[in-house]
């Protein structure tokens, strides 16, 4: 718990405002998550308000770890506080637009039927860019600059910040699929196409939370850093299987939960590797705090 106050207290000033940002999308999707049950609508569909909830989730989520994962690196700060402050408003804008459209009861994107939901698709499709400038910004500087001392979080935020735009990409593509279908007059298929890709933009998106945390939590365990960076290395690779599996599903039109079983034997391999990472991780931090009482009021670690 001390380690996550210094976070806040150590933060800059953009690195704050994105944690708090963060915290208000993800209070967002949650909300919605709430009316959505209340008032038992659908949770499929694009007029679905599961948009707003797993918008609001997602950027709170990616903001947050994003200015975390990025504090790291060892950036002017003038670029880091345009770069992540021009991050955070382009997720205000997707969260809050999407919502509206919600609201709504009209589709958030490939929706040009009004000059207003134009103006939103449009708007909406600005804002992915904006994002994906961003992060191609963070990534470069991750590559370039020497970064974090510790050559495990070094590896872990690079590959996060890889992975994310392996995600961005993927959404870009899922939109301008889409948005060619829509203005072919055809916008159930723009839904379609757009959908198909969902899967690998999912999970690719939170590598950049994932690989760093591990690494992070490694910082306190009791091993050397080349064991550290064995276990971040292992962690890596199962991420990049991961997304490497469901990206050939999901641009070769198979269902994840439909796949062969060798392809769903190798993803949930990866999966479980990932996760085993993070659970070794969080095995080596209990002995390296626990410290015990002495007479005469001295701690001792043990």
């Amino acid at each position: 718990m001390n380690a996550l106050t210094r976070m806040w207290h150590d933060g800059r000033r953009a690195e704050r405002i994105a944690y708090a940002v963060g915290a208000v999308l993800f209070l967002s999707g949650l909300a919605h998550a709430v009316v959505l049950l209340a008032t038992g609508g659908s949770w499929l569909g694009p007029l679905s308000m599961r948009k707003a909830v797993t918008f609001g989730l997602s950027f709170g989520l990616t903001l947050a770890s994003v200015a975390w994962a990025t504090s790291f690196l060892t950036v002017r700060p003038r670029l880091r506080a345009v770069l992540l402050g021009a991050f955070t408003a382009a997720s205000v804008v997707e969260v809050l637009l999407v919502s509206v459209q919600a609201w709504r009861g009209v589709p958030s994107h490939f929706d040009f039927e009004t000059p207003f939901d134009t103006l939103v698709s449009m708007t909406l499709a600005a804002g992915g860019g904006v994002i994906v400038l961003t992060v191609i910004g963070f990534t470069a500087a991750a590559l370039v600059e020497p970064g974090p001392d510790a050559p495990s979080l070094r590896l872990a935020v690079r590959a996060g910040l890889v992975v994310l735009l392996v995600a961005l990409a993927t959404g870009a593509v899922m939109i301008g699929r889409g948005v060619v279908a829509a203005r072919g007059g055809d916008p159930q298929l723009a839904y379609t196409t757009a959908g198909s890709l969902k899967p690998l933009h999912a999970v690719a998106m939170h590598a950049i939370l994932v690989l760093p945390a591990i690494a992070w939590i490694l910082r306190f365990s009791r091993w050397p850093e080349t064991h550290r960076l064995l276990v971040v290395k292992i962690a890596v690779a199962a991420d990049v299987v991961l997304t490497a599996v469901i990206g050939v599903e999901s641009f070769t039109g198979v269902d994840p939960l439909a796949a062969p079983l060798p392809v769903t034997a190798l993803s949930v391999l990866a999966a479980a590797v990932l996760a085993g990472a993070g659970g070794y991780a969080l095995t080596g931090v209990e002995p390296a705090i626990r410290f015990a009482r002495i007479p005469g009021g001295k701690a001792r670690g043990r």
